[in-house]
């Protein structure tokens, strides 16, 4: 299990609830020494125009957003490109899911999801991929800059009880096998985070869901991560997830 990082990501790049100072800290923290940490490598212009207009890459470089969201897209890229032989997650930001071609907001600037399964198809990697958003927020920028594509499905679950929101995910990842299974991993929905709904062991749970499709179908899979702003769970719900994602030796 490989975690992309970088120091960088620790900067407070904006006012805004998912640039807040000691938000990564407690990931990183709770992470602790457990899996491999890679270094993010920031994404090339290519990458980021494969699914952004030249105009809004502009507008995001105008705010002096361009660096840390480049290097946010870079992450998501090496976690989905690790994710074809093993699982690996990206603990990045400036998050994504509601960044599209042309606009963005949410604290999103690029969309990390979308540019990193561009560049697998791009390279002829996938041809297929199930994108799981199980953030609060209904991830408009993933749909918008995805839903359009052939081979790929997306779910953004709806369900307002626990039981029903995790079987709703569970009958999502079996409904077909894919190439790769890419979660944008939002973790605000937890009980004690905006959304109130899901327990630290929910998020276990899915990344176990994730593992066994992946390994039952022989796809790849990884997990990128989106909001998530109580920094006092935010790291142990994290660290559930990958577990539940981790491959057991």
């Amino acid at each position: 299990m490989k975690i992309i990082f970088h120091e960088d990501f620790y900067m407070v790049y904006a006012y805004e609830p998912a640039a807040a100072a000691g938000r990564m800290e407690s990931v990183i923290r709770a992470l602790g020494n457990k899996f491999e940490m890679i270094e993010a490598v920031a994404a090339e212009l290519e990458d980021l125009e494969a699914v952004h207009t030249k105009a809004h890459i502009e507008s995001i470089r105008r705010q002096d957003l361009y660096g840390i969201s480049a290097l946010a897209a870079g992450g998501a890229i090496q976690a989905a490109s690790l994710g074809m032989k093993e699982p690996a997650f990206a603990v990045i930001r400036p998050p994504g899911h509601h960044a599209s071609q042309d606009d963005c907001w949410g604290f999103c600037y690029f969309n990390n999801m979308a540019v990193a399964l561009r560049h697998l198809m791009s390279r002829g990697q996938i041809k297929t991929a199930a994108v799981l958003d199980f953030d609060l927020h209904y991830g408009d920028g993933n749909v918008n800059c995805l839903a359009g594509v052939s081979g790929i499905s997306l779910c953004n679950p709806e369900r307002n009880e626990r039981k029903g929101y995790l079987s709703e995910v569970e009958g999502f990842l079996n409904k077909r096998p894919y190439d790769i299974i890419g979660v944008s991993a939002g973790f605000d929905h937890h009980v004690d985070d905006w959304g109130g709904l899901l327990t630290t062991e929910d998020y276990r749970v899915m990344g176990q869901m994730v593992k066994e499709v992946a390994q039952k179908t022989g796809a790849g899979y990884f997990g990128i991560l989106e909001g998530g702003y109580n920094h006092s769970v935010l790291g142990q719900n994290v660290l559930a997830f990958v577990e539940g994602m981790a491959k057991t030796e």
